[in-house]
């Protein structure tokens, strides 16, 4: 009767990495250009505009969600300057396996091809690979001169986009 209480040990350690399976934090990628990063050059004159990315709404996000009891990891995928093209082109790099979801802005400024075919293409792909994705809500931030900063979110703005997105987060990683 020795292997009943290793029997016991090994039924509890089983059932705790199974607990800790289960409660593995949520990947989460921002993708998109300078309003994700946190800052880029503004097109009147090249002035650096906008925030570092420690301040920007990615960081700002997974401190919301940690805030919350959540366990989630928002990674700063955000190339200033860069387009849906690049995007598209570095989305395997951008977006590792077992990413849960994905935060897509859409740049406008830098675009050079169809906008819209390359946002469906990258949503597309993500969807393909199993990954959930949200959308970037920009509206207001730019008429808001406290929300911007000639050419970029403010920290303040940043604030605005993370608060926006964290019940759409909360939702999509099905967290109560």
């Amino acid at each position: 009767m020795r292997f009943r209480p290793v029997l016991c040990l090994f039924a509890l350690v089983l059932a705790c990495g199974i607990q800790h399976a289960f409660a593995a934090g949520a990947n989460i990628v921002a993708l998109g250009a300078s309003w994700t990063y946190g800052s880029g050059r503004d097109g009147r004159g090249g002035v650096k505009t906008g925030v570092n990315p420690s301040e920007a709404y990615p960081a700002l996000l997974e401190a919301l969600l940690q805030a919350k009891g959540i366990d989630a990891q928002v990674t700063n995928a955000g190339v200033p300057g860069d387009s849906t093209d690049g995007m598209y082109a570095r989305l395997t790099s951008a977006v590792p396996d077992g990413t849960q979801l994905v935060i897509v802005e859409v740049p406008i400024q830098h675009e050079t091809g169809d906008t819209r075919a390359n946002v469906a293409k990258i949503v597309s792909a993500l969807e393909a690979r199993g990954v959930k994705v949200i959308m970037l809500d920009k509206r207001g931030i730019k008429s808001s001169p406290d929300l911007f900063d000639g050419g970029h979110p403010s920290a303040r703005g940043q604030a605005v986009m993370a608060t926006r997105l964290l019940p759409k987060v909360i939702a999509a990683i099905g967290h109560q």
